[in-house]
């Protein structure tokens, strides 16, 4: 998993030397004919890289993009109405036949299909009418990291390309110099912070909430603790209950919008006596702050929780070694999940 993790940098280095012509087409064809509707289709991991995509359509584009239950289409045949519609699948398998049978009836319907996949022969693959490889190479790790991050940023291209944003698509040629350096921050002090805590939020806003989504689901994964993810605003409508002395919390704040109320929140969190963690920039907080955990900013700031979730693998990594846990071998997982 470490090694995965630390790999890919080069992994997006080499997404972003591909397929320049395809996702600029996919553009064309976005502002050419824009769409009445869009879904994403994916699970797990890759349902946190999808809800990154759909954040910055909504944000940017102002077309509200919806999650696909996919158990509409495989359980309940539900006939979902296709016209105008582009649905965006995520999967670094693309095996998993709840996503394949979606697809499949979408484009049969007569819809915009996208896969961003990192099988390129897989069934999913196949399925959709539009296929983006993700280039990361084969992922051993049962817990997926460099497919997660390539993800983001085949999602991040996408945008760049409908709306032919030229300071998007500087910083991501970029991206691969700064995940180089977010790989090796140390986040040391979030492993010994961490080590007996038995549960735990993860707090972001924006374009960071999906990367609290994967830390979450990394925090269970690999490390056995009931981690539980959670807006900025929403923490606050019932789950700060819970909250009492020593309760751990991560809160991502990077650059942006919710950066200052994040900032807040994980004061007024550490003012109840949470143990708050707090992942922001160098000089967003005051120094000496308890917690502090650095984050790399990326040429943009919309890029910068793809370089928030490349410093948190090494960390929960460590986490689980500490706890003596194989982070290699998670319980009860396997790296294809089949799913209907």
């Amino acid at each position: 998993m470490l090694s995965e993790a630390r790999s890919a940098p080069a992994a997006v280095a080499q997404q972003l030397a591909q397929d320049g012509a395809a996702y600029a087409a996919l553009g064309r064809s976005l502002r050419d004919l824009p769409p009445s509707s869009l879904l994403t289709v994916a699970r797990g991991s890759s349902d946190h890289a999808a809800h990154y995509l759909a954040y910055l359509v909504m944000a940017r584009l102002g077309r509200l993009v919806t999650s696909l239950p996919m158990s509409l289409v495989t359980l309940y045949g539900s006939r979902i109405r296709t016209e105008g519609l582009v649905s965006f699948a995520f999967s670094q398998s693309g095996q998993s036949p709840d996503l394949v049978a979606p697809t499949k009836a979408f484009r049969e319907g007569g819809a915009r299909t996208v896969a961003f996949v990192n099988a390129a022969g897989s069934p999913l693959a196949q399925a959709a009418e539009h296929v983006f490889a993700l280039h990361a190479g084969e992922e051993r790790s049962v817990a997926a990291t460099k497919s997660y991050i390539a993800q983001l940023v085949a999602g991040a291209r996408v945008v760049a390309s409908w709306q032919e944003d030229d300071a998007l698509r500087v910083a991501l040629q970029d991206l691969p110099g700064v995940l180089e350096r977010a790989a090796h921050q140390d986040w040391s002090s979030a492993v010994d912070a961490l080590r007996h805590a038995d549960r735990l939020f993860v707090i972001g806003r924006g374009t960071g909430l999906p990367i609290a989504m994967e830390a979450a689901l990394k925090f269970k994964e690999t490390c056995a603790i009931q981690a539980e993810a959670f807006s900025g605003a929403e923490v606050k409508h019932g789950p700060m209950a819970l909250v009492d002395d020593g309760y751990p919390l991560l809160v991502f704040a990077p650059r942006g919008p919710a950066q200052s109320g994040l900032l807040a929140l994980a004061e007024e969190m550490r003012g109840r006596g949470a143990k708050v963690l707090l992942a922001a920039p160098e000089g967003s907080v005051p120094a000496g702050t308890p917690g502090w955990l650095p984050l790399v900013g990326a040429g943009h700031e919309e890029l910068d929780p793809i370089a928030a979730v490349q410093s948190f693998y090494p960390m929960v990594e460590a986490l689980a070694q500490a706890r003596g846990l194989n982070p290699d071998q998670p319980r009860h997982l396997a790296k294809v999940t089949k799913t209907h």
